[in-house]
This record gives C-alpha cells, structure tokens and sequence, in this order.
C-alpha cells in the first residue's frame, strides 16, 4: 500500500462501510485501471491527519501525487479524469456555475446514498461495468452492410424500368431537367455520381457497385471507406430515383449509413450520434400523429383502419384487422405510448435505457409482420443496438456468437483529426435535430436553424420523420386496363399491390416494389397531380419490356394494347363469413375513372 509521504498513484479514499460507496467504486477502478489507488477512510486515515474523519465520512476525498487534496463532486471528476472523463472536468474548471451544481448534486446525492442504494442496484444492475460497444459497434455494421444490401440489390432489380432509358422517369430526361433550371448549382443541389453520365450502364454499375461494397461492410474489408461509398451512391440513388426514392425509409438509410461512417471510425460518438437519431425518430413519428388533429389518433381509433388502408399489408393484417375493437383501441394507445414517452428512456440509466429499446423492438417487430415497409423496420431494430451494451450481449446472446464476433470486434480508438472532425459533425447534427424539434413541436424555426439545415440539406444527413401522421381510412386502389379494340378490356396485375380479390396480401420486405407503393399514393389523388402516372402508361402502350417486367403479368405479351385506361376501386378485406364463403381476402366496388382510355398517338 503507498504511503502518505510517498505516493506513487493517485488515490481516492471512501467510506468502507457504505454499499452506495463501494458500488460506485467498482465501476470507477473498473474506468481507471491500475491509474488511481483506492483506499477505504477506516484503513487509511490515520495517514492524514489534516483531513478531519468528519470530511472521510461526507465525501470522497483525492489526494494527488504531490500531495494535494480535494473532496466532494472535485474529487470525483478528477478520478473519472484518469477514466478517459475529462469533458467533465473541463466543466468544472472552467463553465461557470457548473462547479456550484456539481457539488450541490454530489451533496444531495451523498446525503441520501444509503436511499440510493437499491435504485442504483436496479437501474444499473448489481456489477454494472464502464460501457463498452466493440460488440454492439461490430454487430451494428454488419447489419447496415445487410441493409444497404437489400437495398441496392431491390432497386437495382427495378431500376432500368423506373429510371432507365426506356423506363417510366429516365434519368437523362431528369438530369437535364435540372441542369436547365438550377444550372452550375445543379452539383450541389442534386449531389449525384449520375452527374458524370445516365445511361443505363450507370444505373446498373451504381446499384451491383453498392451491392458489392455492402458485402465488403459484411464481411469487414475495409468498413470504413465501403460505408462512406455506399452512402455517396445510395444518396445518388436517392435523387435518380426522383418520385420512387423518396421514401421514410431512404432518408432513414442515408442518415443512419452517414452516422455508421463515423461509428466505424470513432466508436462513443457514432453511438451517441446513433441513439440521438433513434430518438428523434420515434418522437417525430408519434408527435406528428397528434399535432396533425387527425381524429383517429386522437379518438384512439387509427388501428381500427391502419391494417386495411395501409400500402402493402402482408397476410397477418387480415386477421389483425379483425381484432376485437377493444384490442386495436388498446394497441393505438400503447402505439403512442411506445412513440412518445420511451424514446425519452434512451438518454436515462442502463436499464431504462433498455425497456425503451425493447418497447421499440416490440412495436418494429408487430409493423414488420403486418406491412411490407421495405428495410424500414429492420433499420429501426438495428438502431435499437445502440442503446444496448456488450455487457447486455454477452448475457443474452450464446457464447458461441460471442466468441466469434470478438475476434473479430475492436473498441477504435480515432485520431485527434478524426475526433475533431466527428466533434464538428455531431455539433451540426444535434443542432439541426433541435432545430428541426422545435419547428415542428412549436411550429416555428429559428433563423439559423433554417439556414443551417438549408446548406446541408441536399447531403440529408438529418431528416424528419413521421409515417401516417393522419390516417387513411379508406382503400382507393388503381386498376390498369388495357385493350385491343376499346371494348374489351384485360386487367394488368401487379406483384404486390391489392389486385385480385382472390389473391391474399403477399410478403416482399425488405424488397420494395416501388412501382406497386407509387400506385397507392396515386390513388389518394388525381392523375394531374401525380404526372409520372402518364409516363407509366405511355410505356405499356409502347410494350417497354422493362416497365412491364415491373408487373405481376402481361396481358400483351406479343404486341402493345392500342389502348391503356386505370379505373379507380374501393377495396376493404372480406369479412370472416365473406372469406369462409367466398375465399376471397378483399371485396372492392367501382369509384370511377381514374385515367380515361388513352391510344399512343393521343
């Protein structure tokens, strides 16, 4: 043991006798290692005489190794110091008033440790550890690199009839479109690899090339140059795409992917960066729901008509949606519970921290067996990670998985450019999530924060969020008809959408036939309002055989109709006795016309 005249550490002297005490100090000679000494008032005390035992007993006291003192909030933050903490003290030097806090807290806080001690046991747990996230960091890349990749293999499938040449919104018509509009600005406003040429080889090559980086993610070559490539080509995507990329999801994808670039490089702040936007998320997605005034979020009332209306349900809504109504009355309340209270856990104590990330989990898993949103879901579940730690892992995953993803798993530690760097990213980002809360929480935006996200937005590195923040509460759904003499007409049936009474809702996430959503959007409008719709039939009626091969079938296989039209239905699901009878999953009536019979040369 050092002595008083010569001491060869830092030491922190403690009450023995206090379990609060001994707790915390677990955790603290976990954080500093052999860095700081530790020593209990009752065996050292007598080796400093100029501390009264009265002091030993009201707080921790620091003695460093010249022989100076300090006590109380002072001496813990100079301990946490040694831990790689020094942001705190930093606080405490030289912010003022935070000193005065400090120890007012500390002095609260010890004055009532021995209260405090059971709810410390059961928020942090009974041997709670310095966090650690090489695990979780690990785990959470190979999922993004999981991700991206269904996401650029599902557009790259569907790419040439959605943007190619021959395709519903060419790229080269887009791209010169904008170029006649914003001119030399083009290239930061529309930040694009499709700049330097739109041919459908270049569409091709940026999707198999974003597939390919994606793998390289998944098998951990190089992480850190493959995410911030993928996030260049998938944000590329995202404005070749034009009316089919701008999805929740795709916004969600390109900040969640430019987030991974820097949790691949710095591994705290990319979790903190990380937790920060699952918050956001999941607020955003419930305040829209009551500031919007739709009734049915307000009268508990929205699940009673989501699992019909929504764009793509799979086969369980069927029989969700036939829930008693007390149940689907119960699961909208417990929805915006989920959204908007423990969202507000991720920044509280461990455990906390972890009912809210399960109560996410739970409401991702329930929307991903009853909708096809694409990656959505599972985007979200992998962002959910991050509010956990290794400690959770190794406790719940078996060893055989822990053991191998330790091999490969490393805690990085970023160079000081890097630091300053990831530093100066998380400032803009947190800044502009505030600024975009606010604005949306008490309708107005600040100056800068308009400005700020202004300049960064074509990067879309923070979004907003907010699905169904009004709900639909009926099904209009587009019927596209084509015929060979205006008098009889064949049905063309898509591969996902509702069509077929007879046919059931259909699994396709995390593919996404961006055709098949486009279509529901088109029917909560008119067909001026939603010009692509005219290209689309435009394309049947010259055959293009890569808009075609969007469809289900093709009732023109040979030649093109000489005439398109799309009627407009009300579907809504059978009932029980409907189904038992019938066998038919969905019962639609007439509306009208949604697009009037149309030749090519009209």
């Amino acid at each position: 043991m050092q002595t008083a005249t010569e001491p060869r550490l830092p030491l922190l002297i403690y009450d023995g006798d206090c379990g609060f005490c001994k707790y915390w100090l677990r955790y603290w000679q976990r954080l500093t290692g052999d860095r700081v000494a530790y020593a209990p008032y009752q065996e050292v005390a007598g080796q400093y005489p100029e501390i009264p035992v009265a002091e030993f007993k009201r707080a921790v006291q620091y003695v460093a190794p010249d022989g100076k003192t300090a006590s109380g909030a002072e001496a813990a933050l100079l301990t946490l110091n040694h831990g790689g903490k020094g942001f705190w003290l930093t606080l405490y030097r030289h912010v003022p008033g935070f000193a005065a806090i400090a120890e007012g807290v500390y002095g609260f806080v010890a004055s009532h440790r021995s209260e405090l001690y059971r709810p410390t046991l059961w928020l942090w747990g009974p041997e709670y550890e310095p966090p650690r996230f090489e695990l979780i960091s690990w785990l959470f890349i190979r999922a993004m690199g999981l991700i991206y990749l269904s996401a650029f293999v599902s557009f790259g499938v569907q790419s040439l009839g959605l943007i190619g040449s021959h395709g519903i919104l060419p790229l080269s018509e887009f791209a010169l479109a904008v170029r006649s509009q914003i001119g030399s600005s083009s290239y930061w406003r529309v930040p694009m690899v499709f700049w330097i040429g739109q041919s459908d080889f270049a569409i091709q090559a940026a999707c198999w090339a974003g597939a390919a980086l994606s793998i390289l993610v998944i098998v951990d070559l190089i992480p850190s140059v493959s995410l911030f490539f993928l996030y260049v080509l998938y944000l590329s995507l995202f404005y070749a795409g034009q009316e089919f990329t701008g999805f929740q999801w795709d916004l969600l994808l390109l900040e969640t992917g430019f987030l991974a670039i820097i949790l691949s490089m710095a591994t705290r702040p990319g979790i903190w960066l990380l937790r920060w936007l699952l918050f956001r998320l999941m607020l955003l997605s419930g305040a829209v729901k009551l500031l919007s005034g739709d009734p049915t979020w307000a009268g508990l009332s929205a699940l009673s008509y989501y699992f019909q209306t929504e764009p793509l349900p799979t086969p369980p809504a069927w029989y969700v949606h036939h829930l008693p109504h007390a149940v689907l009355i119960a699961a909208t309340a417990a929805t915006l519970f989920i959204e908007l209270v423990l969202p507000f856990l991720i920044f509280f104590p461990r455990r906390l921290r972890f009912i809210g990330a399960f109560g996410i989990l739970s409401l991702q898993v329930v929307i991903f067996f009853t909708g096809n949103y694409a990656f959505f879901n599972l985007l979200t579940m992998a962002l959910c990670l991050v509010a956990f730690d290794d400690a959770a892992l190794r406790r719940n995953l078996p060893n055989r998985v822990i053991w191998f993803v330790q091999g490969y798993a490393r805690e990085i530690r970023p160079r000081r450019i890097v630091s300053v760097i990831a530093g100066a990213f998380a400032i803009l980002i947190v800044f502009t999530g505030l600024a975009q809360l606010n604005a949306i929480l008490n309708r107005r935006m600040s100056a800068l924060g308009a400005w700020v996200g202004g300049e960064i937005a074509p990067l879309r590195i923070v979004n907003t969020y907010g699905l169904f923040a009004v709900m639909t509460t009926t099904l209009p759904e587009i019927i596209v008809e084509g015929s060979d003499d205006g008098v009889n007409w064949r049905e063309y049936e898509f591969k996902f959408k509702p069509g077929d009474v007879m046919r059931r809702p259909r699994w396709n996430a995390p593919h996404q036939p961006r055709l098949d959503w486009q279509m529901w959007f088109a029917a909560l409008g008119t067909a001026s309002e939603n010009p692509w719709f005219s290209r689309f039939m435009q394309r049947l009626l010259e055959n293009s055989p890569d808009v075609t091969a969007l469809l289900a079938s093709n009732p023109f296989p040979r030649k093109p109709p000489l005439y398109v039209r799309a009627l407009l239905y009300d579907y809504r699901y059978s009932t029980p006795e409907e189904k038992k009878a019938t066998g038919a999953w969905w019962v639609r009536e007439p509306e009208g016309i949604y697009f009037p019979a149309v030749a090519l040369r009209s």
